[in-house]
């Protein structure tokens, strides 16, 4: 069975970091490319960052170009997101996935809370 499990989530202040890993079981996880996703309480789920199967290329929302960085490591089969500067309205639950294209995922892990206080 596929996994897919984030970790690093937390309380932070405005302006802080974080880093959140996503520890995959896919095989070979040098196949997929790499999500990051949001939804924030009464909103819908939207797309963060990608990153392609061989680390090439990466894509970011404008709303986090310059403060994230999508990165993978795929001796260790993880997939990781920094995140800097944040601003309160990056709250959310944080969620990796896995598939062949961007926005097209078809493994999702459990999410992880990150929540950013002004």
């Amino acid at each position: 069975q596929v996994q897919l499990v984030e970790s690093g989530g937390g309380l932070v202040q405005a302006g802080g970091s974080l880093r959140l890993s996503c520890a995959a079981s896919l095989r070979p996880f040098r196949d997929y490319g790499m999500g990051w996703l949001r939804q924030a309480p009464g909103k819908e789920r939207e797309f963060v960052a990608h990153i392609t199967s061989n680390g090439g290329t990466t894509y970011y929302a404008d709303s986090v170009k310059g403060r994230f960085t999508i990165s993978r490591d795929n001796a260790k089969n993880t997939a990781y997101l920094q995140m800097n500067s944040l601003k309160p309205e990056d709250t959310a639950v944080y969620y990796c996935a896995a598939g062949y294209s961007r926005g097209s995922y078809h493994h999702w892990g459990q999410g992880t809370q990150v929540t950013v206080s002004s």
